[in-house]
């Protein structure tokens, strides 16, 4: 069986988000001053984690807080990010550079909602779906190459020479159940095949959340709400996944999610920690 971590952090805070501007992807706004302390607060917060491989949106936002949580990292400073366009926020078409009551507006005036409603230009919810799901099959399918890898170099009995301990519990402990962490492993650490950091947008994750959850069926943490789940991830909110691929097959993957959207590393950021839910 493969095993392996799965963090995902949305981007820090830039004046866009901060004025409920639209970004998506043709406006590529830097981090704000408040932005960087929150990406190094999320850094802090990760410090302990021994990640394998990191993957960022292209975007400079979200390169700027993969590379600020990597630098607060104890053990892979060094590690190579790889940006992925398929990484990148939902696009926003025509929306894009303007406030986001001008959205809400035109789904207005079109008879419709949002976050369904597609302004001229944007990418379909649909769309945004299909990308994420793409490179989730693209992390599946990493994580059982190395598994094949490790096995064929070592044997199934040395499995733990070359792969990632999930150092933990911290940081998880205090934002899952019991039931979440034990996993009938006695509370010992378990051994990863991977342990992936991957840094991306709002409407995005939400969308690959999404279909986590109702395309995968994956298992929520029992105290999560309905509107936890519909919301959009706070500027470096985190969430945590645990993926079980059982004879390698990445078609049907065993999700569990172990914190979503967690913010207690933001208390003393001084930044707004709610984000709105319609992007």
């Amino acid at each position: 069986m493969v095993r392996f971590g799965l963090t995902v952090v949305r981007h820090g805070e830039t004046r866009y988000n901060k004025d409920k501007i639209l970004q998506g992807q043709g406006v590529d706004e830097p981090l704000s001053a408040t932005g960087f302390r929150q990406a190094n607060a999320a850094g802090l917060f990760l410090s302990n984690v021994k990640f394998t491989h990191v993957f960022s949106s292209d975007l400079l936002r979200a390169k700027q807080t993969a590379a600020t949580i990597l630098g607060k990292n104890k053990f892979c400073k060094d590690l190579e990010i790889k940006y992925d366009a398929r990484l990148r926020e939902r696009k926003y078409g025509v929306a894009e550079g303007r406030p986001l009551t001008d959205l809400k507006a035109m789904a207005k005036a079109a008879g419709e909602q949002c976050p369904s409603f597609t302004p001229s230009g944007g990418e379909t919810l649909d769309e945004v779906r299909e990308r994420a799901r793409d490179f989730f099959e693209f992390l599946c399918r990493l994580a059982v190459e190395l598994e094949q890898k490790e096995q064929d170099m070592h044997g199934a009995a040395s499995r733990s020479s070359g792969t990632a301990e999930e150092q933990l519990v911290f940081p998880w402990t205090n934002h899952c159940s019991e039931t979440e962490l034990s996993s009938g492993n006695g509370g010992t650490s378990k051994i990863l095949d991977a342990n992936i950091l991957v840094v991306s947008h709002g409407a995005y994750m939400r969308n690959w959340i999404g279909y986590f959850v109702s395309d995968l069926n994956c298992t929520l943490p029992t105290n999560l709400t309905k509107s936890q789940l519909s919301s959009v991830s706070p500027n470096t909110g985190v969430s945590h996944f645990i993926i079980k691929l059982e004879n390698g097959n990445f078609l049907k993957p065993e999700i569990t999610c172990v914190c979503l959207n967690q913010d207690s590393h933001l208390v003393d950021v001084g930044a707004e920690c709610v984000a709105p839910k319609v992007f």
